[in-house]
């Protein structure tokens, strides 16, 4: 896994510190074994998610009463983890995370060798995307099922898109443009995939006028270059997500980022026609309009032309 490298200690104390300072602040007490301690944590900060690696080698308990900006969602790698967090109690292991709510208290222990993925995810951050997916101000706060089924397609999908931001980091430069686009979709799949408060709002598609999918048309080509989010899009036009996706499938039978790639493919098929291959580079034009996995914009480019982005540089 790609992750910028914070600490590796046998310091419990050390190792404490650093871990409040990346989740919330709390206690660690080592089981009996504590001469084998040993803890690895490496983080990695992505637009409004934290992504961490976290060992401790033997079992530990984690305790907290204090609140934390996001909400933390801890997957075991192997071994198990029980957990009780406000009310609630649950068992994690690689087939179940639990998804801990930043006001809730906390009351963890690990089994030896349990390494965990944790994903904090900043929870203004989140609460302003559900709030444009909606199109609407939240009424309620948003709350989440304390266990979360991995083996679910929903919870898939999800970790399919954290292991995109996983291979993102492993990257020089991280784009702005391909960061607020996978950090959207992150938030997006996370709200599909995990139960809540706002559940039957999302799955609620109400109808939307033509004329705001011919807006929001507009909005994409005119802005084409820019990092757009499909929540970023409805709320531009004044409508929810979920109605702007059921909108685009009705009335223009595509998406809106299905769109807004293919516009953008058809901006690059401009400039590579107009441009002098001497001076160019197709990377730094796919580059230029969104396009940041060469091999990946090969295909797309490939099956909407009939041709390599380099043959229609080089007419």
């Amino acid at each position: 896994m790609a992750y910028y490298e914070v600490i590796d200690t046998t310091d419990v104390e050390e190792a404490r510190l650093v871990g409040s300072r990346i989740f919330r602040n709390h206690q660690l007490q080592p089981d009996a074994d504590r001469s084998a301690f040993r803890a690895v944590l490496r983080s990695a900060v992505v637009g409004g998610l934290t992504l961490s690696y976290v060992d401790y080698r033997v079992g530990v308990r984690i305790s907290t009463t204090v609140p934390s900006s996001g909400f933390l969602v801890h997957i075991p790698l192997t071994g198990r983890a029980d957990i009780r967090c406000g009310r609630d109690t649950a068992i994690s292991d690689p087939a179940t995370a639990v998804v801990i709510d930043p006001s809730d208290h906390l009351d963890m222990t690990w089994s030896q060798e349990a390494p965990q993925l944790v994903v904090c995810i900043d929870r203004e951050r989140l609460e302003q995307h559900l709030r444009r997916t909606l199109g609407r101000t939240l009424d309620r706060p948003l709350r989440f099922g304390l266990g979360m089924d991995l083996k679910s397609a929903a919870a898939r999908a999800w970790l399919n898109i954290v292991d995109l931001l996983l291979r993102e980091l492993a990257t020089s430069a991280h784009e702005p443009l391909a960061v607020a686009e996978l950090e959207a979709l992150a938030f997006q799949r996370f709200l599909l995939a995990q139960p809540s408060t706002f559940s039957s709002a999302l799955s609620d598609e109400r109808p939307v006028a033509p004329r705001a999918i011919q807006k929001a048309m507009s909005l994409v080509e005119d802005h084409a270059t820019e990092p757009l989010t499909v929540e970023e899009i409805a709320e531009a036009v004044g409508v929810g997500v979920r109605s702007l996706q059921a909108g685009f499938r009705r009335f223009a039978d595509t998406t809106p980022m299905s769109y807004l790639r293919d516009v953008r493919l058809n901006r690059v098929h401009e400039e590579l026609r107009a441009a002098d291959p001497g001076s160019v580079s197709v990377t730094e034009v796919a580059a230029r309009w969104g396009f940041l996995h060469a091999g990946r914009f090969a295909v797309q480019y490939r099956e909407r032309f009939g041709e390599k982005p380099s043959t229609t540089l080089r007419r």
